[in-house]
């Protein structure tokens, strides 16, 4: 008489023989899946978002209105083209030398039409 865990054990065993190569293929589908599914619904995203704020920096120039990461409220007074910095008008005579990667966003963007 079998007992079970010789059942258990014997039962993959014959049924991995029978599939041969298929089976090490079809085990690894599921990794492969989930690495797609990743890129697209969390790599790919991100990437897109880091390109349109590198030219949204890039395009920075004074005047611009802008909020850093810091929650600071500003005007762009000067930038700097060598050094990745600029200088931040934050009132009256006030102003402060930031990164440029420490723009936030622009707030005066213009508005697009909805129709």
């Amino acid at each position: 008489m079998l007992s079970l865990s010789t059942l258990f054990t014997s039962i993959p065993m014959t049924l991995a023989q029978a599939q041969g190569q298929q089976s090490s293929w079809l085990g690894m589908m599921p990794l492969v899946l989930i690495v797609v599914v990743m890129y697209f619904l969390m790599i790919r995203p991100q990437r897109k978002r880091q390109k349109e704020h590198q030219a949204m920096v890039s395009a920075l120039k004074s005047g611009d209105e802008v909020v850093t990461s810091g929650g600071i409220y500003g005007t762009v007074a000067g930038v700097d083209e060598k050094g990745q910095t600029l200088w931040l008008k934050i009132t009256g005579d006030i102003k402060i030398k930031i990164d440029r990667g420490a723009i936030a966003r622009v707030e005066n963007q213009p508005m697009t039409p909805t129709s």
